[in-house]
């Protein structure tokens, strides 16, 4: 398990693509320059108050990204710290009994993982069911499953007060075992359940059904031998916490979802589930809702437009920090965008290579890009395909932003 370790981590590679000029959907370019070495910079201590919905996505980021805000930069950075501790509390030891599960007890896991003082209690360590790999790569890890991430509530009245509301994190780190990037290449499309209850009829005068990646979906909702899918994983905890801590008298609650790589993917499924799951509650039972947020670093694609519509329509909101050199946003598939008129036509990248968009359609490569893009650009650099990948350089290049 060594060479997977070694390029796992902070530097996890996983192929995934850009958006076009030509799509409707909004990027943002901003240039970073930094000296390659320097460390990023530590998180933002500002007071955020009455303008945490703001910076969760509420208007979609408007007006906050070019240049990008003093506070949002240091809430992206903060939350990209999330994230390293997933990578740093994961056991990459292949040849020990514990490869694959969480180094750390819960109750010290961000002390130990490098995240002392944040004001986060670790509440519940996520798990996720693999395919097997190959007898001829290095084995799986023994359960069947492999910690990939964690819940932490903010329970500390200072950094609730400083923040405006008790925030709820939920980190993913990216591929780590031979059986995560057997699912990794798995880049075709499957169909999304459809919700028991609301949205039927939408989906019904939709032609086009929503799907997502089959190998992120299989790591989303399989379950493992010694624990339930991710998916069930994330909609108890979500449940919980809305049970303990919502209500009247209570601070405001939100849900942030945040990883790197294949963390990014599971991110956006993860706030498609919570975000999809409220919707449903609220029809049914006219339950208050958390703001669901996911900020993803070098993420693939992961679903098609119809996908998106969805995800847009439960109200989860995603903003994806995307490094213009990292081979990784450009993957799997095409990118196909609205047109405008209700309907889909590919992205000028897929024109460039004239692939047929009937083609596209019926191998299942038509992708679309989720939520506001964030695009940075280190100036003056070489591309490198493992390095523009690395988790460390992207809270670089946010950190060294300035607004």
């Amino acid at each position: 398990m060594a060479v997977a370790a070694s390029i796992s981590g902070s530097r996890t590679c996983y192929p995934s693509v850009p958006m076009s000029r030509g799509s409707r959907r909004r990027t943002t370019v901003i240039r970073s320059s930094f000296a390659p070495c320097s460390p990023a910079s530590t998180p933002s201590t500002l007071r955020i108050g009455s303008k945490w919905a703001e910076l969760q996505g509420a208007r979609d980021w408007d007006g906050l990204l070019s240049p990008l805000d003093g506070a949002l930069r240091g809430e992206l950075v903060r939350y990209g710290e999330f994230v390293r501790a997933a990578y740093a509390s994961f056991d990459f030891d292949g040849g020990a009994p514990s490869y694959g599960s969480c180094r750390f007890p819960s109750r010290s896991l961000l002390r130990r993982a490098g995240m002392p003082g944040t004001g986060y209690r670790v509440t519940s360590l996520l798990h996720a069911a693999s395919t097997s790999a190959p007898g001829w790569l290095p084995s799986s890890p023994p359960c069947g499953s492999s910690y990939i991430g964690f819940v932490a509530v903010c329970d500390d009245e200072r950094e609730i007060e400083r923040l405006g509301r008790r925030d709820v994190v939920v980190a993913f780190r990216g591929t780590a075992t031979c059986g995560e990037w057997v699912d990794n290449f798995k880049s075709g499309l499957t169909r999304l359940p459809i919700p028991t209850t609301g949205g039927e009829e939408e989906e019904e005068e939709e032609e086009e059904e929503a799907m997502v990646e089959s190998g992120f979906w299989r790591l989303f909702t399989a379950p493992g031998e010694a624990h339930s899918s991710l998916q069930q994983q994330v909609r108890d905890e979500a449940r919980r916490i809305a049970h303990e801590y919502g209500g009247s008298g209570m601070p405001p609650l939100s849900i942030t979802v945040t990883g790197h790589s294949l963390g990014a993917a599971l991110a956006v499924l993860t706030a498609h589930e919570i975000a999809t799951t409220q919707q449903q509650q609220r029809l049914e039972h006219g339950e208050p809702a958390m703001m669901v947020t996911a900020v993803s670093f070098g993420g693939p694609r992961v679903g098609n437009a119809a996908f998106r519509r969805r995800l847009e329509q439960s109200g989860g909101k995603v903003l994806r920090v995307v490094n213009s050199d990292d081979i990784v946003t450009k993957v799997p598939g095409f990118p196909v965008h609205d047109d405008g008129n209700g309907g889909d036509e590919p992205a000028k990248g897929m024109m460039k290579a004239r692939v047929p968009k009937w083609l596209v359609s019926k191998m299942g490569w038509a992708y679309a890009d989720v939520g506001r893009e964030l695009r940075l650009s280190q100036a003056g650099s070489a591309p490198n395909v493992v390095a523009s990948h690395d988790l460390d350089l992207y809270l670089k290049l946010v950190a060294s932003c300035t607004d």
